[in-house]
């Protein structure tokens, strides 16, 4: 590899919302940008979540100098518990409430003791290897959240991390605007910039709106108000509670990954809440319904979290009454629109009223429309531009987006993951892939299931499971009899016995028939599962998975 070239291989969230990981190499220095998770498609039956395949890193632990997060979101730090440990435990780099949420993560996973993490703030200069590291502050739906100017032997590449340009945020910390004037005067090699929202027009409304919604709420709901939202929305959470010191509610926080959010935002001193406010759980009921606020979690629908939990009428704390308000302060990730549906009617059969982000603006995006991501390409003014965080076609319309501002289409790198870009100081070209795509988290199991099981799953799951337990002569091989069927998901046995039964007696006729010598029990499982498989297709067009099983008497 030559050494005037920089490698940039982004690892995860190009070409799929989530799961988000970059690596930034030159010479024998590594450094890594996020690492998220992704939550599973509809298709990844069983699947708790996804994270990044970090195969190309596996034999390079030694040259990462340092990990930079730009963020607390799941999206972009819900990996690291099973990363690290694969990566040989790299230095952390985050913002102090970013490191918060990290330590809540790795405490729960018993790795906090094996992590070394640094705080750092907007504004401070990292020397990781080869590499200056600027953070500088951007405005996103958490706060702490940063951007990443990495400064190479080859020039300046600017990772914007998740950002909109809100300039009326919870926090009061806008994006810096003078920072990315101040590269852009130096010279930026290349923008790494945020996509998610490329396909809305203007700008994205300010955390403000949500504000003004909440207060309506608060002014007008005669009972008890429950809000749902993401753990780590830590600015919403402020907002809940500014609402409820506004309207004389006591507010209670349901839920252990909120719960333990809450008290470490507050312990660091970025959730401000008046004494007197919070109350544990069973300590409201001394409270009227219409003084009460819950704050909990379960706003994508989860089928565990707290929420559908009392929305299906079994939290063993709260039950949903009629007069409640409930609002899901966030809009569905793609994928659980299904989840959301559901607990929404199940929460109006328990008799509450429900609002959310299409009947009230209770929700807003921390993700910039395409007004904003025209001003950060023209203020950062860029040679190269390549889209990051977004579906394939969230990259290519950012990148077209460039191009109507009068970026060069040979200037503007539509990538994947595990695509590698190298840079010299004028010039940008794609050279090769790596070895990226999604690894599975199923229960403890890391990787261990794979498309060839996701595969069987769904077989499974559409046309069901049939077993065939063959008895045979432990001295000449041949049946002793018919097979025993056993059905699972394919046909209810006690109302299938004639068609079971005519399936026994073929699969018995085809053994008898059969030539070569029935001592290969590897034939005489073929011969049954091919037999079964055409006469039941016949009979039922369907494709159970068949397994026959052999057993000497």
């Amino acid at each position: 590899m030559p050494k005037t070239r920089l490698r940039v291989i982004p690892l995860g969230g190009l070409g799929e919302i989530g799961k988000n990981m970059m690596a930034i190499e030159y010479g024998g220095d590594i450094i890594l940008i996020d690492g998220g998770l992704m939550f599973p498609e509809n298709e990844m039956l069983g699947i708790d979540l996804v994270i990044p395949d970090v195969t190309y890193l596996l034999d390079k632990t030694d040259r990462i100098r340092g990990w930079v997060i730009t963020h607390g979101h799941e999206d972009h730090t819900g990996g690291l518990p099973y990363l690290l440990p694969q990566l040989n435990f790299p230095p952390l780099y985050g913002t102090g409430l970013t490191q918060g949420l990290i330590r809540v993560k790795l405490d729960e996973h018993h790795l906090l003791d094996q992590t070394e993490r640094h705080v750092v703030q907007a504004g401070d200069c990292l020397q990781l290897g080869v590499f200056s590291v600027e953070v500088f502050q951007v405005c996103h739906s958490i706060p702490d959240s940063v951007g990443v100017a990495v400064h190479t032997p080859v020039g300046t590449i600017v990772h914007t991390g998740d950002f909109k340009l809100d300039h009326t945020p919870v926090d009061g910390k806008l994006t810096d605007f003078a920072k990315l004037a101040q590269l852009s005067a130096e010279g930026v090699l290349a923008l790494f910039s945020d996509s998610t929202r490329v396909e809305a027009p203007g700008y994205t409304p300010s955390e403000k709106i949500v504000s003004d919604t909440l207060d309506t709420v608060f002014a007008n709901a005669s009972g008890r108000i429950i809000l749902a939202t993401f753990a780590s929305l830590i600015s919403r959470v402020q907002q809940v509670i500014d609402m409820a010191v506004k309207h004389g509610r006591k507010v209670g926080v349901v839920g252990r990954s909120m719960v333990n959010n809450v008290a470490m935002a507050q312990e660091l001193g970025y959730l401000h809440v008046p004494e007197g406010i919070l109350q544990p759980i069973d300590a409201l009921a001394r409270f009227p319904l219409e003084e009460i606020v819950i704050i909990t979690t379960g706003a994508q629908g989860e089928p565990t979290s707290a929420l559908s939990r009392m929305a299906n009428g079994d939290h063993r704390e709260i039950s949903i009454v009629k007069g409640d308000t409930v609002i899901l302060s966030s809009s569905p990730i793609p994928g659980n629109e299904e989840l959301v549906a559901r607990t929404i009617d199940n929460l109006y059969k328990q008799g509450a009223t429900v609002l959310y982000h299409r009947l009230l603006p209770v929700h807003v995006s921390g993700h910039a429309s395409q007004e904003e991501q025209k001003l950060m390409l023209n203020l950062v003014k860029p040679r190269f531009f390549v889209p990051i965080h977004g579906e394939y076609h969230h990259l290519v319309l950012h990148g077209r987006l460039a191009e109507s501002l009068g970026w060069a289409s040979a200037n503007v790198f539509v990538a994947e993951d595990g695509d590698v870009l190298e840079f010299s100081p004028t010039s940008c070209r794609k050279s090769g892939r790596v070895q990226s795509g999604y690894v599975f988290v199923d229960g403890l199991g890391v990787g261990d299931v794979g498309t060839a099981v996701l595969r069987d799953r769904k077989h499974l799951a559409q046309d069901g499971i049939l077993v065939a337990v063959i008895s045979v002569d432990r001295q000449t091989g041949r049946p002793t009899g018919s097979p025993d069927l056993i059905s699972r998901g394919f046909v209810y046995q006690p109302e299938s016995e004639e068609l079971l039964e005519n399936a026994r007696q073929r699969a018995l006729e085809a053994l008898e028939n059969a030539t070569p010598h029935m001592a290969d029990y590897g034939f005489v499982k073929n011969k049954v599962r091919d037999t079964l498989s055409k006469y039941l297709y016949e009979r039922t067009k369907r494709h159970p998975m068949i397994l026959p099983v052999v057993v000497e008497v």
